[in-house]
């Protein structure tokens, strides 16, 4: 997979088939069109290109104040992961600036077909583009005979008569349904981060925790409360209880932090890297009115996702 951080004037490459999207978690409605992507390849015998964007483009034309606010279920780095299983030929991270959302919805369909040689389109059910997102499949279809190419939209992924797609999933995580949103995704949700030195409360009564930092601001992190998970650290996986909150109990500074407890481990793991996947919330985060009552506490949800 040649990965590409611009939108390149022209890629080097034979006729190629291409889908177009923010795939933000790769979950199952994106998984559905990228098995699409590797068919029309294999039978047409077509480069494959994933043209996607950096930022996420709500965080640039989004009308809303809290634009900026925008949490995305995958990192850049994550989101390169997860797309690595498709035998991509090309993926191109677009960067997204309010100059490449006033593009005319024809110009960018030249762009495509000419610029990246597409000969084969392939787009979600609700894909808008271009100008005031002016662009959608009749752009493509009108377009299609001036530029050769074929063009198909694919129709939802839906569970349980739910449509899948990206918003419902970071609101089943607000809410802390995480099984839900894992239906969705087709997999446990996950956040990785760096293992950082906290105030050492848990070592002092016997139940060791990573605090975890997350270095992408925008990475969605689920509701507070308790939850199991299982945790992959120096290439072994763990079962771990994850608390995200503010340690109503002991902390006094109300800053969520991320902390989890690796059952059965006992080595520094200070400054590693560390790749958290949520199964199940067990409950919500509590203020407790002795640290002796915590530690039950703690003991019991540790005893749980056991």
């Amino acid at each position: 997979m040649i990965l590409l951080n611009e939108c390149p004037q022209q890629v080097h490459t034979s006729d190629t088939v291409i889908t177009i999207g923010t795939f933000d978690g790769v979950h199952l409605g994106h998984q559905k069109i990228l098995y699409h992507l590797q068919k029309i390849k294999q039978q047409k015998k077509l480069q494959s290109i994933v043209f996607t964007f950096y930022p996420h483009p709500r965080k640039i034309v989004s009308s809303s104040s809290h634009s900026n606010a925008i949490k995305t279920l995958s990192t850049k780095e994550e989101k390169i992961t997860l797309l690595q299983p498709y035998d991509i030929d090309y993926l191109i991270f677009c960067p997204f600036t309010q100059e490449f959302a006033n593009i005319e919805p024809y110009e960018f369909v030249k762009y495509i077909a000419v610029h990246l040689n597409a000969k084969h389109i392939i787009i979600g059910y609700d894909h808008k583009f271009g100008k005031n997102r002016k662009g959608n499949i009749n752009t493509f279809l009108e377009l299609k005979n001036t530029y050769q190419y074929e063009v198909e939209q694919i129709p939802p992924e839906t569970i349980n008569e739910i449509n899948i797609n990206s918003t419902k999933i970071r609101n089943y995580l607000l809410d802390g349904n995480i099984e839900t949103a894992n239906q969705l995704l087709g997999y446990n949700y996950f956040i990785t981060g760096k293992v950082i030195e906290g105030k050492k409360l848990g070592s002092t009564i016997g139940i060791p925790t990573a605090n975890i930092l997350v270095d992408d601001p925008d990475k969605l992190i689920p509701a507070n409360g308790v939850y199991c998970t299982t945790a992959i650290v120096q290439e072994k996986t763990y079962k771990a209880a994850l608390n995200i909150g503010t340690n109503p109990t002991t902390d006094n500074d109300h800053k969520r932090k991320i902390e989890a407890h690796l059952i059965n481990f006992h080595e520094n793991i200070y400054h590693q890297n560390i790749h958290i996947a949520l199964i199940k919330k067990i409950r919500d985060e509590k203020k407790f009115n002795s640290i002796e009552q915590m530690k039950t506490q703690i003991l019991k949800d540790i005893t749980t996702c056991q």
